[in-house]
């Protein structure tokens, strides 16, 4: 088993504040810890991407027998992996992961609405005043490949079957997730047989924007019951 930890980033164009907590990991718990640079996301990029092509993209980046640690998207696609080849990796940790499929008609109607106004959201007032009236978003303010990516991953939970990992799994959540909620996580515990799952009370969807020292610790604690073999068994 790889002694590194690899972490895959959520939704995010702004992937710079994880590497105080990849700091953190090596100088406070003696992890080295890699941090991937998700494409579309923590890198540039034109292409329009399916839950495949991450999932292909992984495991191009993560040796076999490596322990991954997923936020958020970064979840979804450790989940698609590990179901797709649960001997694959050796480990994962999913930090309020994404992958629960739920009904969203607030979701789909800010799709339709953002569909709506596009012609007009060149018009900085107008623009202005559709992102009060959808909410800022990470639909709304994509780039269009990646608004079209972005909708793939959330229609590929659909298909995705949680029940078929079998990967040794350590869950965390903060109890007061606001964007993938704290059922869906007891769902995720439910349906990964033998994972381990912590709630950490206070903690919101981005935690290593709160505090990264408390991240840090949790995470370390987590990789190294992996690694020990104390977590989810196969």
């Amino acid at each position: 088993m790889s002694k590194k930890l690899y972490i895959i980033h959520g939704w995010t164009y702004r992937p710079e504040p994880w590497a105080a907590v990849v700091d953190s990991l090596k100088t406070d718990h003696g992890i080295d810890a890699e941090f991937l640079r998700v494409p579309g996301l923590g890198t540039k990029s034109d292409k329009v991407f399916t839950i495949e092509d991450y999932v292909k993209w992984a495991k191009n980046h993560i040796p076999a027998g490596s322990i991954a640690l997923g936020h958020s998207n970064g979840g979804r696609i450790l989940l698609n992996l590990a179901a797709e080849d649960s001997e694959y990796l050796g480990g994962m940790i999913l930090l309020d992961a994404a992958g629960v499929w739920e009904e969203s008609k607030k979701r789909d109607a800010s799709r339709k609405l953002s569909k709506l106004f596009a012609p007009l959201k060149k018009i900085k007032p107008v623009r202005k005043a559709v992102h009060k009236i959808l909410g800022a978003s990470d639909y709304d303010n994509a780039p269009e490949n990646m608004k079209q990516t972005l909708t793939n991953m959330l229609d590929s939970d659909k298909s995705l079957d949680i029940s078929a990992v079998k990967t040794p799994t350590a869950i965390v959540w903060g109890s007061d997730d606001q964007v993938t909620p704290l059922r869906q996580g007891k769902k995720m515990h439910e349906l990964i047989k033998g994972s381990s799952f912590t709630i950490k009370e206070g903690w919101r969807h981005s935690h290593y924007l709160q505090s990264v020292p408390e991240l840090s610790t949790e995470i370390a604690k987590q990789y190294k019951k992996l690694t020990e073999g104390k977590s989810a068994k196969r």
